[in-house]
């Protein structure tokens, strides 16, 4: 490699380094909004993300959740008793494997989860900053770096 293709090469990985940086800062000024909009619903940070791993309409089976959540079971089961506790989800038989439980979204559980998704993801105050086009560009830019569902 040639002096001037190391020094793009080093250029590069700092603006990568630094775009990160400034993504990461924003990130953490917010991060206690999370954490925030959990207790408003007298909820965990656990619970919440619990409440949103699982999909409306899509029962999810409990290893399933476990693994989504990175726990064991028992801790999963203990984070969906409490849901279960306030309405939120509801136990229910696998259709097809009986040995299997699933969770899945009440009603209630929709409802509840639909308003935390609005909250958290509602933009910061420096958003509004930033003009139209800005936005688009850093929309586009964020979607060729975040991986689709």
């Amino acid at each position: 490699m040639h002096a001037e293709e190391v020094l793009a090469s080093e250029l590069a990985n700092d603006a990568a380094n630094e775009a990160w940086r400034l993504v990461a800062q924003l990130f953490m000024r917010r991060a206690g909004r999370a954490a925030d909009v959990a207790n408003s619903y007298g909820l965990t940070p656990g619970h919440m993300k619990t409440l949103l791993t699982i999909e409306p309409d899509e029962p999810k089976p409990m290893g399933a959740l476990a693994e989504t959540l990175h726990c064991d079971a028992s801790n999963a089961t203990w984070l969906v008793d409490r849901l279960e506790e306030r309405g939120y989800v509801e136990r229910q038989a696998h259709p097809t494997d009986r040995r299997v439980r699933t969770v899945a979204l009440t009603p209630e559980g929709i409802k509840v989860r639909d308003e935390i998704e609005s909250k958290l993801y509602e933009a910061p105050p420096e958003f509004s900053a930033l003009a139209g086009a800005e936005l688009d560009a850093l929309c586009a830019t964020l979607r060729k770096v975040t991986p689709a569902d």
